[in-house]
Formats: C-alpha cells, sequence, structure tokens
C-alpha cells in the first residue's frame, strides 16, 4: 500500500451529502489534511452531512479514534474550524495499522 494520502470527494448537493474518501496511510499528522478536505466540502453547501471513508486506507489507531471523537462531537477540530460549526460526520473504517509493540521497538 502506497503511504501517500490521496483523497476524493464527491458531493450530492441534491441529497446534501458529501463522501470523502481516503486512501493510503492516515496518521494523526496526515489526518489534518483529511479535516481541511472535509471542511471544504462542508463549506459548500449549509447542511451538509458528511461521510469519511477511510475503509480503503490504512489507519492508526489513534487516527481513528481521532475522526470517532469528530463524528461523535459532531465537530471537526477547533484548530480546523475555528468557528466549530456543528455538522454530522459518519466515518466508514476498515483496517488500521497496529501499534507496535514494545518487543518490536527494543531492537
Amino acid at each position: 500500500m502506497n503511504s501517500k494520502l490521496n483523497i476524493v470527494v464527491r458531493v450530492d448537493l441534491d441529497h446534501s451529502k458529501a463522501q470523502v474518501i481516503a486512501k493510503g496511510h492516515i496518521t494523526i499528522h496526515s489526518v489534518n489534511a483529511l479535516y481541511v478536505v472535509a471542511k471544504r466540502a462542508k463549506s459548500l453547501k449549509g447542511g451538509l452531512d458528511l461521510e469519511l471513508d477511510v475503509s480503503s486506507a490504512l489507519v492508526d489507531q489513534e487516527a481513528l479514534d481521532m475522526l470517532r471523537t469528530a463524528s461523535e462531537t459532531r465537530h471537526l477540530p477547533a484548530k480546523i474550524d475555528p468557528a466549530q460549526v456543528p455538522c454530522t460526520i459518519s466515518v466508514l473504517a476498515g483496517r488500521r495499522h497496529p501499534r507496535p509493540s514494545a518487543g518490536r521497538l527494543a531492537a
């Protein structure tokens, strides 16, 4: 799998839905790029439901936790959206990158 992040956005303005599809490796650092794209998609029309599809990406657990928090709180992180405009975010997840075990680090 390519570690480069590839993001595609599909918008259905008639049904007020935007799908942000990510492929590659999502880390706690690259998840911010996903948030920025989601914010831009959300700004196209008020009340858009966002779907973050990371099911084809390799997602670090910490990044997945961040995405799920955004879904639960119905807000993008404050550093991405200082106005904290509420939004409906659903996360479609699949594979995730396991955390390195202590045994693998001590070599």
